[in-house]
């Protein structure tokens, strides 16, 4: 685990979180030779990211549930192994190289259990007991007692590491995909490991993968607000009011006089024209532009035609399944007493918002419910027209809202898309007033 560090986005991976992990995985590869960098996603992909991505022809991020400690961490794989056929004798010679407490024990190249020290204890004092000698070499199989529980290497280690110390055993034999994987003793669990996690695209331990508590928080690297997770020692932080974190990115490659390769800089504009909506969207900053065109020019595409061709290929939402729709870029927030969550989805037109608005509506209660939250909208944004609809759950704050009313729980939005400049802003004073 110490020379390894994940890089993740936040739940609900969109292409800004995605890119911004594979461009600074290659950076930091570059950067620090110690180290092996690995973008992961703690969430799965919307359809039409997918689409995007693989276009791009690169090796998607690998999906990673958790980072939660595993008996796979502190497994021990690397000893010598031997028959269950083979005498004593042969296990003597083992100790006078490495004295382990557990051996693995085979029999014709199949895992047949684990031999300890304390099999090894055992049979001798039994023989010394009867003759107070030892006549005869045993067989290694012939010592073993019955083997115990065996453990997986997914298993989380604080389940292995209370199962280890009600057994009577001293090791456990570990499993993975049906097969002999390793094993571990008392000596595995002294410590519990860490995983090295660098945050991108977010901050906030609600945002973020499973089991970041446990985690080794080495670096955050964000154009959100702040609500960080406290870490044990300095980090580096990386947080500036842009409006796409592959735009600080790039940003590291300039200050640490990198240039990326033609391919990563066609991710990282992947991903800063979608969080910018083609650099429409009121959160783009000079930065923003200045970046989306280097990056265009090392990749050799123009900005405005490649992003035009980005979002033609987005699905309406009258074609998708809407819960999961919903929730391919959904974020929760707790503010005044009050859990809401923000949804947001890109289109190419609003003319047939009124085909599907209701079927979303009952959706996203759907959602708010599954997700125990008091309200919940989700941002429609006509990326081509600078215009968005919001459709909403109901709530008391609805009336609050500085949009004109277009139907129950559906509002007009003229020239706005961004979620969080422009619409987080109204949803927070709606619930302020509320509650005051």
């Amino acid at each position: 685990m110490a020379d390894k560090v994940y890089i993740t986005g936040h739940k609900n991976p969109d292409l800004d979180s995605i890119c911004s992990a594979y461009g600074y995985a290659q950076l930091m590869n570059l950067q620090d030779r110690e180290h092996t960098y690995v973008p992961v996603r703690c969430g799965h992909l919307s359809e039409s990211t997918r689409s995007i991505l693989e276009q791009l022809d690169i090796e998607i991020p690998a999906y990673k549930r958790d980072v939660y400690p595993k008996v796979r961490d502190v497994m021990i794989t690397k000893t010598h192994g031997i028959e269950a056929d083979d005498p004593l004798t042969q296990v003597a010679r083992m100790y006078e190289s490495n004295n382990p407490s557990a051996i693995p024990v085979f029999e014709k190249g199949e895992f047949y259990g684990l031999l300890t020290v304390d099999d090894i204890t055992g049979w001798t004092m039994r023989e010394l007991s009867r003759d107070n000698k030892i006549t005869s070499i045993p067989k290694v199989r012939e010592i073993m007692t019955p083997q115990d529980t065996v453990v997986e290497a997914d298993d989380l280690f604080d389940e292995a590491r209370s199962l280890l110390q009600i057994s009577s055993k001293r090791g456990l034999a570990v499993f993975e995909d049906g097969k002999y994987a390793g094993y571990v003793t008392r000596r595995c669990f002294l410590k519990t490991p860490k995983n090295n996690v660098i945050l991108v695209d977010h901050n906030e331990p609600g945002q973020s993968i499973q089991g970041i508590e446990t985690a080794n928080i080495v670096g955050i690297v964000d154009h959100h607000r702040l609500d960080a997770i406290k870490t044990d020692q300095p980090i580096f932080i990386c947080a500036e009011p842009l409006g796409s974190t592959c735009t600080i990115i790039y940003q590291q490659y300039i200050r640490n006089n990198r240039t990326p390769d033609p391919l990563t800089a066609k991710v990282l504009l992947t991903g800063l024209i979608s969080d910018t909506l083609i650099l429409k969207s009121p959160t783009t900053t000079g930065d923003d532009a200045v970046a989306a065109h280097v990056l265009a020019s090392i990749c050799r595409v123009d900005v405005q035609e490649y992003g035009l061709s980005m979002f033609t290929r987005l699905d309406g939402l009258k074609d998708r399944e809407p819960k999961t729709a919903i929730l391919s870029d959904f974020k929760t927030y707790h503010e005044n007493g009050v859990s809401f969550g923000i949804g947001q989805c890109e289109v190419t037109t609003l003319d047939d918002l009124r085909d599907y608005a209701g079927e979303y509506g009952a959706a996203l209660e759907e959602v708010r419910v599954m997700q125990g939250l008091g309200w919940a909208v989700l941002m429609v944004t006509d990326v081509i027209h600078e215009h968005s609809a919001l459709i909403c759950t109901r709530y008391r704050s609805n009336r609050h809202l500085p949009y004109t009313p277009m139907g129950e729980g559906l509002f007009d939005m003229p020239h706005v898309m961004s979620r969080k400049k422009q619409l987080l802003p109204e949803i927070i004073h709606a619930v302020g007033l509320f509650e005051q």
